[in-house]
């Protein structure tokens, strides 16, 4: 079974002179349920005004994918087990080096999912530490990229 999935990148140049690199990296990623969502280059990367500070910037989404991925992962296997997970919050974080030929890419992404749970059955640290290891093998972003990917969730908070 395969599966595609589409995106549109739409930049324009707005009159901008462009061969003196003061023209905006603004643009926007348009999907196929009609979602809009404006990008751009990070400002650390490319300063401001070149940059739209507001938009997501393709390693904040590189981060966000990852952990969206592992997250709906999660929550299945959690179901499946019987656990109620009232909320899940990562703060995940995304870290950019140099590789061995002096590129720069993001090298490790840390998970930091913070769990609550109510409900009568309450899994032990070692049933999570399952499920985060099965999200992580089965995740098809993670199963696709070369970066480290470290999971670190606090402990769940049960109401």
């Amino acid at each position: 079974m395969t599966h595609s999935y589409n995106a549109i990148v739409r930049w324009r140049r707005n009159g901008a002179v462009f061969t003196d690199n003061l023209y905006s990296r603004a643009h926007d990623w348009e999907f196929d349920g009609g979602t809009v969502v404006p990008a751009s280059s990070s400002p650390s990367i490319v300063r401001l005004p070149m940059s739209r500070e507001e938009a997501v910037d393709p390693e904040e989404a590189y981060v966000a994918a990852l952990s969206s991925c592992h997250m709906l992962f999660f929550l299945s296997f959690a179901r499946k087990q019987g656990f109620v997970i009232d909320s899940y919050v990562d703060e995940a974080l995304g870290e950019m080096s140099r590789d061995p030929r002096g590129k720069m890419w993001v090298s490790r992404v840390t998970l930091r999912p913070a769990l609550t749970i109510s409900g009568a059955k309450h899994p032990t640290a070692t049933e999570i530490d399952g499920l985060h290891h099965q999200a992580h093998e089965e995740c098809f972003i993670a199963n696709s990229v070369k970066t480290e990917i470290v999971i670190v969730p606090p402990p769940p908070m049960f109401v």
